[in-house]
């Protein structure tokens, strides 16, 4: 166990050990087979003390102490992973948890050094992803390898040089999402399928994410913070720099927009069983129906519905990852998406009691029990409103400012501060009821404005405990709001008196005051149910990307510089042809023109209805541009030429 405790001290980057550890010599071939040696006379002789202590040694040697470099070394590394893969696999009645657990540390230990290629360690994951659900050593060493990935990733969130090393291939992440899929999956279906004291023991473990996605949440936060949270160096504005930096952003979205596809795919999976679910729900007859659906919610939390998709759709308003192939890439998805989180919504609230009062009716609807076939409940959905009916939009905004001194004030105390809030004709201060003061002139001034030379609303000051002054200014500490005129309000509070060896905490607790530009206070702390806070942000998502699908691509800078000739009228009435290299060009050859043979400059021209019907006429007449008098004035002042004119015929 001393071992034990070496090797866990060893793990920690902020222990000195770790540096001394790390300056060790690595250890020679014979001492590891010597080791190798214990290991097995250990395993024929089932001395499990012993095993677990050589596995734990098994564990520092890998972490410090060995380099498989010469051909020796390799074959005693061959040994070493036969031999813990021989305990891996034993038959569960010959190998006790704990030595199991300390044979997955070994090996994820000595993951490189095991498997020093990238093809092996692929392999190895592969095959513990495939293979994990069927036994129980393999599901355990692929726990811990996941969980000391996503651990990896974390500390080096902001990119490092092995981040292709924790990062795994499209292939793995596919094989860890359709677990974490599955495992949704199986965890809201436990709502419905389970007893009810195991349901109460399911509520009281969740939410806690397994490693899988553990795994997943670190990868997504790792591709995000890389994007939204790490700018370019100023510094450096070299050609060669911002190429590379555009690069990297380029690789980091295309990352993401994978990432997120895949996600967003199994979470309509998710969403698909969440409402199978709540439709069994309510259509049963089991005691404890509503508290099923209660807890259905916080089910939900714990899967990856709760732990990827609140961060990815947060991140995805980001201006770095509002872009025209994500919006023409993830649309349909978000579309499905907040279809189920609505209708599902709209299922829960279907069943709370503020709806009910809500669609109570003297007809006798509110009799109903709630069971609804597949299709009355699509009927049933047509006719409700919304699923924000009756609920109330949290407004975080309403909860103002606070506003307050140390408790208790001290001698020779000073405070002063301005709250400003934009757009609001007035403010209301609510005042603690336990404001005081040691005398009537240690008080409290508020003003109408950014500062002290601002019209002066109130002061208040001393306290009614019998104490000090045991008096107050005027009629006391507020217990009313205090409306403010205007959108700043200052406050100024100084303390002039010294405490009084008799004065109590209580009647020199100074005052805390919180500012409004609400007259009532709404409730702030509840917030929306978990599924329609899901639906109403991924409605603003989609709303957002059909806006970038709307507008199209941006306008580049050769169209803002060329705007005044794409509104020239001469250049609009060209006929243009594709070249075979792609380049557009005017056509040397005129083609049959549509046009009327007479286009007005001053007029806004549209094209007539029958465009592709081929004109009467000359076919290869260009139409005419009529210029305004004023331009063709200076034309001819120009050329010299003067306007021609015409004579009578004269019979």
């Amino acid at each position: 166990m001393c071992i034990h405790q070496l090797n866990l001290l060893a793990a920690s980057n902020n222990v000195p050990i770790t540096n001394f550890l790390g300056k060790q010599h690595p250890i020679e071939a014979h001492h590891l087979s010597s080791i190798c040696d214990i290991m097995e006379k250990a395993m024929v002789n089932g001395d499990t003390c012993i095993i677990r202590c050589i596995l734990v040694v098994f564990q520092v040697v890998f972490k410090f102490f060995f380099s498989p470099q010469t051909e020796r070394n390799r074959d005693i590394v061959r040994r070493s992973g036969l031999l813990l893969w021989q305990l891996l696999m034993a038959p569960r009645d010959q190998i006790c948890s704990e030595i199991q657990k300390e044979v997955c540390l070994a090996i994820s230990s000595g993951l490189n050094i095991l498997y020093p290629g990238e093809a092996e360690i692929n392999n190895l994951l592969k095959l513990v992803l495939t293979e994990g659900e069927r036994n129980s050593g393999l599901s355990q060493l692929r726990d811990v390898i996941l969980t000391n990935l996503a651990e990896q990733l974390q500390n080096n969130r902001f990119g490092s040089e092995d981040d292709d090393h924790y990062r795994l291939n499209d292939e793995l992440l596919h094989c860890i999402l359709k677990i974490v899929v599955r495992e949704s999956c199986v965890l809201i279906t436990k709502c419905q399928t389970v007893s009810k004291d195991d349901f109460q023991r399911l509520l009281s473990t969740v939410p806690a994410a397994s490693s899988c996605l553990r795994y997943l949440m670190a990868v997504q936060n790792h591709l995000l913070s890389n994007t939204i949270l790490i700018k370019p160096d100023e510094n450096d504005d070299s050609d060669s720099s911002l190429q590379g930096e555009t690069l990297k952003v380029q690789e980091l979205k295309t990352s993401i927009l994978s990432l997120a596809t895949q996600i967003l795919t199994g979470c309509d999976e998710v969403l698909e069983m969440l409402q199978q679910v709540t439709t069994a729900l309510i259509n049963s007859d089991i005691s404890d129906r509503e508290q099923r659906l209660k807890g259905l919610e916080q089910i939900t939390k714990a899967t990856m519905l709760g732990h990827l998709l609140p961060v990815l759709l947060t991140s995805l308003m980001h201006p770095n990852l509002q872009t025209l192939t994500m919006a023409d890439a993830l649309m349909p998805q978000l579309v499905q998406l907040v279809l189920y989180t609505s209708q599902t919504a709209l299922l829960l609230k279907t069943q709370s009691p503020v709806f009910s009062e809500l669609n109570s009716s003297p007809s006798g609807a509110s009799e109903q029990k709630g069971k609804l076939l597949p299709d009355e409940r699509m009927l049933e959905e047509k006719e409700e409103p919304g699923f924000l009916t009756g609920l109330k939009i949290p407004a975080p905004w309403a909860a103002g400012k606070t506003v307050e001194t140390v408790h208790p004030v001290r001698d020779n105390y000073k405070f002063k501060e301005t709250v400003h809030i934009p757009g609001a004709r007035c403010l209301y201060l609510r005042f603690d009821n336990r404001c005081s003061s040691q005398y009537d002139y240690d008080k409290l001034v508020i003003y109408a404005g950014p500062n002290t030379n601002s019209r002066k609303v109130a002061e208040y000051g001393g306290n009614t405990l019998g104490y000090g002054s045991r008096s107050v200014l005027g009629t006391g500490w507020p217990k009313d709001l205090v409306k403010v005129e205007g959108d700043t309000v200052t406050f100024s509070f100084e303390m002039r008196s010294g405490r009084e060896h008799n004065t109590p905490d209580k009647a020199m607790w100074g005052f805390a005051c919180t500012v409004r530009a609400q007259e009532s206070s709404e409730d702030v702390s509840g917030g929306l149910p978990f599924l329609v806070d899901l639906a109403l942000g991924l409605s603003v998502l989609a709303c957002s990307m059909l806006r970038i699908l709307y507008n199209g691509p941006e306008i580049t800078k050769d169209e803002e510089t060329c705007q005044e000739l794409l509104r020239s009228k001469l250049l609009q009435r060209c006929q243009w042809q594709v070249e075979a290299n792609g380049v557009i060009s005017p056509a040397l050859t005129p083609s049959p023109s549509p046009l009327p043979l007479t286009i007005d400059e001053d007029r806004e021209f549209t094209y007539p209805s029958d465009v592709l019907v081929p004109p009467v006429g000359h076919y290869f007449d260009l139409p005419r541009i009529r210029l305004p008098p004023g331009i063709m004035i200076k034309l001819r002042e120009i050329s010299g030429r003067a306007r021609p004119q015409f004579r009578p015929s004269i019979k």
